[in-house]
């Protein structure tokens, strides 16, 4: 005899060896090709393009979604032997909205700038505390010469 029962959120189902041992009655139910919040990949199976598929990053609803989709549009449904070729105009326009929000849309060059830049400020970060900590300070060196007699003079006294 199985037993249910809930967690929170959870339901937990315990079920037995002579509960598997029956045929499931368990009815999957047809999935509706019009429901707008079924997942489905980036072209729907009408062909159309799928705005609202999370591999898309949320491009389609930024700051610059109408020129996202302009350039996408036009690729997909391009029939040119290179495919896309006729679209540069809208890639262009895109291109030109992603700048215009460097904070969004970072570039590729802008992320390795970005990455080299911290590393170099932690370098002259770390550079310039050894150097404030190495001017503060005379070497040990330095502290036994001056305080200390050579410890040859004493033994050859002996």
């Amino acid at each position: 005899m199985s037993s249910v029962r809930q967690e929170g959120k959870d339901r937990i189902i315990f079920v037995t060896k002579e509960d598997h041992a029956t045929p499931s009655s368990a009815e999957l139910v047809e999935e509706d090709p019009n429901d707008p919040y079924e997942e489905r990949g980036l072209i729907l199976p009408s062909g159309e393009i799928n705005w609202n598929c999370p591999c898309l990053g949320g491009m389609a609803s930024g700051p610059c979604g109408t020129e996202f989709k302009d350039a996408f549009s036009c690729f997909h449904y391009s029939k040119e032997e290179v495919k896309g070729s006729e679209c540069l105009e809208q890639f262009r326009a895109m291109q030109e909205c992603m700048q215009r929000y460097p904070e969004l849309y970072p570039q590729e060059d802008d992320k390795v700038q970005q990455e080299q830049s911290s590393e170099t400020e932690q370098t002259s970060q770390d550079s310039a505390s050894a150097e404030t900590s190495g001017a503060n300070s005379t070497p040990a060196s330095e502290q036994d010469s001056d305080t200390t007699p050579s410890s040859t003079e004493g033994s050859a006294e002996s």
